[in-house]
């Protein structure tokens, strides 16, 4: 795989940006990350107006005020444009042919740094993000992830949806949302990672004409993790719905630990792709779902491991018996080949990424915000290719502990005794 190291400046106005040159593309991608996002909402009065923000943007500025113009801009460009919220960042992309890569940045940053946040558009988009949220409640697959969110983290920032809630949503005054704009998108707070067919020299004299002259600040921090703030250990939300929808939830490795490349292993075993423990035993031996799978996430001071599955609700009881033995056989250790295998799946996704030039520019440009060392695709394939047996065990008996077990359900239940029977690992189950 070919070296891709990003060059890195900072501007007089802490603006900072990364430049990676692909030889082989032909494209450009531009990635605009800011300190913004759910973590950074301090109160539950504020939740989502991080992501409410991201829409805003869209819809205009003093250059292009209405808010068809910037898509009709870049589709001019016949490229790409979106941009995407989370729990720690939100992020502006756009992906164009490199003759259009300065007119790409001009729109870019003429969002982020001139938006208009007229009234009448703050209420329309109010409307769109209400139906945002309701769309949730209309996908039981979504809704309980952000139950088992709650179940892991509480009423912290990082336990709730990031869009908000109805209630937090409708109540958002238009100058709460301008002046989280005014406070958190500044040079200081912002990173751009820009990589594809590009030249250093060219890309800083642009990105100096384009925002040079955007003005520093003091944005805020995000929210710290506050250990053993939790939710309680089972929550159903009935529904009626043709399949049962169920969440098992521990908490995982922050993005900092250096574990996390065993942990990420050990959920290939288990729960990614077709040969998976999971699928192998759950829907190949005993037909009891459609989908399951792992996941995980590793935030800055935290993260969550989890599995899912979508069942008839007739068999939602052995689902989450059945899952939990598969997290009491990984206790034991994994066999060498099974560790071969997750290896060369972690080596394939990497290099497919590497391929695309707005997966590079989001790696870098992801860890700059976050605060995280670069780390280039090639050392975390060395990271991944030193785990060994026993990492994968330690890990495992760090994460995957009887008194840890979050179970979120949406379903046609009234009661939830007979799902939290079977929430349970011990010796009985690793058998």
């Amino acid at each position: 795989m070919d070296q891709l190291n990003p060059t890195a400046l900072t501007l007089d106005n802490g603006l900072r940006l990364l430049v990676t040159p692909m030889p082989y593309a032909r494209s450009v991608a531009i990635s605009v990350y800011l300190a913004a996002g759910s973590r950074y909402e301090h109160t539950t009065e504020g939740a989502g107006v991080a992501h409410f923000l991201e829409h805003i943007c869209f819809k205009g500025t003093e250059r292009r005020p209405r808010p068809m113009d910037v898509s009709i801009e870049i589709d001019a460009m016949g490229g790409t444009i979106n941009a995407a919220t989370n729990r720690e960042l939100t992020v502006y992309y756009a992906k164009v042919t490199p003759e259009h890569a300065s007119r790409a940045l001009d729109v870019l940053l003429d969002m982020l740094r001139n938006s208009l946040c007229l009234d009448h558009e703050i209420e329309r988009e109010r409307g769109v993000i209400l139906e945002e949220l309701a769309a949730v409640e209309d996908s039981p697959a979504e809704q309980v992830g952000v139950a088992l969110d709650a179940l892991l983290w509480g009423t912290q920032p990082h336990g709730r949806d990031i869009a908000g809630t109805v209630e937090s949503v409708s109540a958002l005054s238009n100058d709460l949302i301008r002046g989280y704009y005014r406070g958190q998108y500044v040079a200081n707070s912002a990173v751009i990672s820009i990589a594809g067919a590009v030249d250093l020299e060219q890309i800083r004299a642009l990105v100096e004409r384009h925002a040079g002259d955007w003005q520093p600040g003091t944005p805020c921090n995000w929210v710290p993790n506050v250990v053993g703030e939790r939710g309680p250990r089972v929550h159903l939300i009935p529904k009626d719905t043709e399949q049962a929808h169920v969440a098992i939830g521990l908490l995982g490795l922050d993005a900092h630990d250096p574990d996390r490349y065993a942990l990420d292993l050990l959920s290939i075993v288990l729960g990614e792709g077709m040969s998976s423990r999971l699928f192998s035993r759950l829907r190949e031996e005993l037909g009891l779902c459609y989908d399951i799978h792992s996941y995980l996430s590793h935030l800055l001071d935290t993260g969550m491991f989890a599995v899912y599955s979508g069942v008839d609700p007739d068999n939602a009881a052995a689902a989450v018996r059945e899952s939990c033995r598969e997290l009491a056989r990984v206790l034991q250790p994994v066999t060498s080949d099974e560790l071969a295998r997750a290896k060369a799946v972690t080596r394939s996704r990497v290099q497919l990424r590497m391929e695309d030039t707005r997966s590079v520019s989001a790696l870098y440009g992801a860890q700059a915000v976050l605060g995280l060392p670069q780390i280039s695709p090639e050392e975390t394939l060395l990271r991944s290719a030193a785990v060994t047996l026993e990492d994968v065990q330690r890990v495992a008996m760090r994460v995957i502990r009887d008194d840890a077990l979050h179970l979120a359900v949406v379903g046609p239940f009234d009661d939830p005794d007979s799902l939290e029977r079977e929430l349970a690992i011990d010796g009985r189950s690793a058998g």
